[in-house]
């Protein structure tokens, strides 16, 4: 069983490393992707490469904004939206946590919210409320909280919404970001069903009759068996997620998450996270964790919250 700070280390390790393996089979139909063997930074000779611009071993928006929430949260020591808010309109102008300072591969929903919040919509105001604003944004980055975060059940589905108001309103990616954090929180507890026990306390959080309830019961079904496409809906990331981590290893499970195709990066960020937690960052291969880029921009924050879980 690896230990606590190395589950800490691969949780954010493995969302970086899948987010990065994803990239250049983005957009690709399942029928396209090359065979597991052959999924690698670099796609085999002949594959057409999404971002064929972008390095191998290049994170996108996924793994950036991820990084954008960790600094804001060591930094300011508990969740800030104005700070976040801040922070997210750097990396959209300024490539910050950003390979390279470029910023490729934005979401529809997340840059209307961005450009609000440039325009002086305040932090909590900014993100779509409407049954369309259901994207994956806020889901793909939010696993830093659960890393981070030392409150109770409670505080974490609190934080979990409120980083998600930012640029996804709608209270179902909402209850798909708290369920997310409290299934990571129980990965990282080694609890044996993780999944099962993320539910249950959230189920004993939402009232019946409220709002959040009736999208956890009516929408993410979290029941239901695991199964996924790999859209950018972001119900179907939390399920492809849960289907891909059926496998035993970090390998397997991020392979398998790519090839569900579609929007792959997303898929491989938020299965690879919770992967990692599982695996520690031993379990990651080392190929990957060497050929990943950005080095320099995630190091100094990984140490910060390995000590932190170790204090």
């Amino acid at each position: 069983m690896p230990t606590l700070q190395e589950r800490v280390a691969g949780g954010l390790v493995g969302l970086l490393v899948g987010d990065a393996l994803g990239v250049p089979y983005e957009f690709h139909p399942p029928e396209a992707i090359p065979a597991p063997g052959l999924i690698e930074f670099s796609p085999p000779e002949g594959f057409a490469r999404s971002h064929a611009h972008v390095p191998p071993g290049t994170w996108s928006d996924d793994g950036a904004q991820a990084l954008v929430l960790l600094a804001s949260l060591l930094q300011r020591g508990h969740l800030d939206p104005d700070d976040l808010a801040r922070r997210l309109v750097a990396w959209y102008t300024q490539g910050y946590m950003a390979v390279d300072f470029t910023v490729f591969d934005v979401g529809i929903q997340t840059a209307k919210a961005v450009q609000r919040l440039m325009g002086g919509v305040r932090a909590l105001e900014a993100g779509g409320a409407g049954e369309r604003d259901n994207g994956n944004g806020s889901l793909m980055r939010v696993l830093p909280l659960a890393l981070w975060h030392r409150g109770t059940d409670a505080e974490l589905v609190r934080d979990a919404q409120l980083q998600s108001l930012i640029t996804h309103a709608h209270p179902r990616a909402q209850v798909c970001c708290a369920l997310y954090c409290l299934w990571a929180r129980r990965t990282l507890q080694a609890h044996p069903e993780p999944w099962g026990a993320a539910v249950a306390a959230l189920r004993a959080m939402y009232p019946e009759g409220s709002p959040e309830r009736g999208e956890l019961e009516t929408h993410v079904r979290p029941d239901d068996p695991p199964k996924g496409g790999g859209s950018g809906y972001v119900v179907d990331t939390l399920h492809s997620a849960r289907w891909a981590l059926q496998a035993d290893s970090y390998e397997a499970v991020v392979k398998r998450a790519v090839s569900l195709g579609h929007d792959t990066d997303t898929t491989a960020c938020v299965a690879g996270g919770i992967a990692g937690i599982r695996h520690g960052l031993g379990g990651i291969p080392s190929r990957w964790r060497e050929a990943l880029r950005g080095r320099e921009l995630y190091e100094g924050l990984l140490r910060k919250l390995v000590e932190r879980a170790s204090s």
